[in-house]
């Protein structure tokens, strides 16, 4: 029988058996050889992608605590500039969940089925056949998902890139007929502690759509806390938007009558509203509206019977600053499917959308459009460009 001291000293056998161990462990300790100080070890590190930060968190001790402590997660997360994937979630033809994560660079510049080459499937934390999973949102490398269960629903919150997660105390699901729960998750930060506070909020209709009553679980609690009511006389029919730029949750609103359209904010520190003015469309007639994040701006996508304009809003809260960025013709009949949202503009303008189950990338210097030949889906899909980070959502 093998001992503990048996399985010490074959783990050490296989450390100094391999040569990237012998090699660091001799510039660390040889006193033959010059070694960094640690200070600049933590600034090599602190650029390096997640993934390699991982794997050498096994390489000596001191860099596993050091990679292991939330202040260099919250270092690497400001000075790391290889983080961006983007995000398709949807369904299978098996009604599996499945999760898919590509480089974001590949997306516009690989074309071809070449950029499924860098493709992950992520390992879902939750495989349970009888819920109900919906992608709410991302913020600083942690996913959110709702899952609905019976009669109870529940808020999952995942970071893929260090395989951890939690999963959110329960809320009741509302059971009035056509009632049902919202949910936004971001962040704010907090002066006094030199630190992120994340907050997932939950908005829900129990007697009818206009009477929505708000709940948020700050991350790092035990429960849900209600705040003030979402505003009266208005209704919601998607997730919220988070805006870094403004640490606010954003929902595309309607009043009673439907005929009016606004944007109701909800500030995450205060946890007050505002309601935003959107933009004017001039002559177009619009058919249909999404609400949207692009260059961390409120952005607003109107639909009409030939064409999309993409709007963003420059300076948070300032009607005067709405711009309409592109105006982008469909690819086929309106009738069919207009495009959902903008998911991503890239620095060249090439614009990053869905249209009818597939992926677009319109080019709005030469009004071209290309296909991602990757994607073989057909069914409904979320599209979110995600950031990788070392942040722990069990914090």
């Amino acid at each position: 029988m093998a001992t503990s001291s048996d399985n010490d000293n074959d783990r050490n056998d296989a450390v100094s058996s391999n040569p990237l161990t012998e090699e660091t462990t001799e510039t660390l300790t040889s006193p033959s050889l010059p070694t960094l100080p640690f200070e600049i070890v933590e600034e090599i590190l602190s650029r390096l992608p997640v993934k390699f930060l991982m794997q050498l968190k096994s390489v000596c001790k001191p860099w596993k605590s050091l990679i292991s402590d939330p202040r260099f997660a919250k270092k690497h997360l400001r000075v790391s500039t290889t983080r961006h994937h983007l995000l398709l979630t949807y369904r299978n033809s098996s009604r599996e969940f499945v999760i898919t994560s590509y480089p974001l660079s590949s997306v516009f510049t690989e074309i071809t089925a070449t950029a499924a080459a860098g493709a992950t499937q992520l390992d879902y934390p939750l495989l349970n056949p009888s819920h109900f999973h919906t992608f709410v949102g991302s913020c600083h490398g942690i996913l959110c998902f709702e899952l609905y269960q019976r009669f109870n629903h529940f808020a999952l919150l995942w970071n893929p890139s260090i395989r951890k997660f939690v999963k959110l105390p329960s809320l009741e699901k509302p059971k009035r007929a056509g009632g049902g729960t919202e949910y936004g998750f971001g962040y704010c930060y907090d002066n006094f502690n030199d630190s992120y506070s994340y907050k997932v909020v939950a908005v829900s209709s129990f007697e009818s759509v206009y009477d929505n009553n708000v709940k948020v679980h700050t991350l790092g609690t035990n429960s849900w806390r209600s705040i003030e009511d979402f505003p009266s006389g208005v209704s919601f029919d998607s997730s919220g938007r988070f805006l870094s730029e403004s640490e606010t949750i954003n929902w595309l609103a309607s009043n009673d009558s439907d005929t009016l359209w606004i944007i109701v904010s909800l500030d995450l520190e205060k946890e007050c509203y505002q309601e935003l003015v959107l933009p004017n469309y001039g002559a177009v007639t619009v058919e249909t509206l999404t609400l949207g994040v692009v260059r961390d701006c409120l952005c607003i996508v109107a639909n009409s019977d030939t064409f999309s304009d993409v709007w963003l809003m420059k300076e948070y809260g300032n009607k005067d600053s709405w711009t309409k960025l592109f105006r982008i013709p469909y690819m086929g009949n309106f009738e069919s499917c207009p495009y959902t949202t903008v998911t991503y503009v890239s620095e060249d303008d090439q614009v990053l959308l869905e249209w009818q189950f597939e992926i677009v990338v319109y080019n709005s210097k030469d009004g071209t459009f290309k296909t991602p030949e990757f994607q073989n889906i057909n069914s409904k899909m979320i599209l979110n460009v995600y950031e990788e980070s070392l942040i722990s959502p069990c914090s």
